[in-house]
């Protein structure tokens, strides 16, 4: 089983959107939380309610936008989030319109991988500057 897990020799790129962002969706909230738990954060209300400035629809759709603006996504990098935005879900949007949680799901993609390609620098790289990008976001 553990040589199954570890197979380095999938394509990953040929996953789709959905599947992508099924990993990146749990990539990205992990990386959130052990971000607010290192920063002090450590009340369980407390933390659900700060994670969800950084994990909601809304708040991906701002990130993948801002990142789209800033030019800092590769080509490669922003075909897998339009591959991820434009792929049919047989979920409805929760709270948000569909264009946001579609952009949200491109979001998820993106994150999922970077994961699943080992490119864990990019990923991190990433995930900081989204970090950064929401605490400046909240200052206003």
């Amino acid at each position: 089983m553990e040589q199954k897990l570890m197979n380095d020799k999938k394509d990953y790129s040929l996953l789709s959107g959905l599947t992508l962002a099924y990993v990146g969706d749990a990539i990205y909230e992990v990386y959130i939380r052990d971000f607010l738990i290192r920063s002090g954060q450590t009340r369980p209300n407390q933390l659900h309610r700060m994670a969800t400035h950084y994990v909601s629809a809304k708040a991906q759709h701002y990130l993948i936008e801002a990142m789209i603006e800033a030019d800092i996504l590769t080509d490669d990098e922003k075909a897998v989030y339009k591959r991820g935005r434009n792929a049919k879900s047989h979920t409805s949007a929760k709270n948000t319109s569909i264009f946001i949680y579609r952009a949200s799901t491109g979001f998820e993609a993106l994150m999922g991988y970077l994961h699943l390609t080992d490119q864990k620098e990019r990923l991190e790289e990433l995930i900081g500057w989204s970090i950064k990008k929401i605490g400046e976001k909240n200052e206003k």
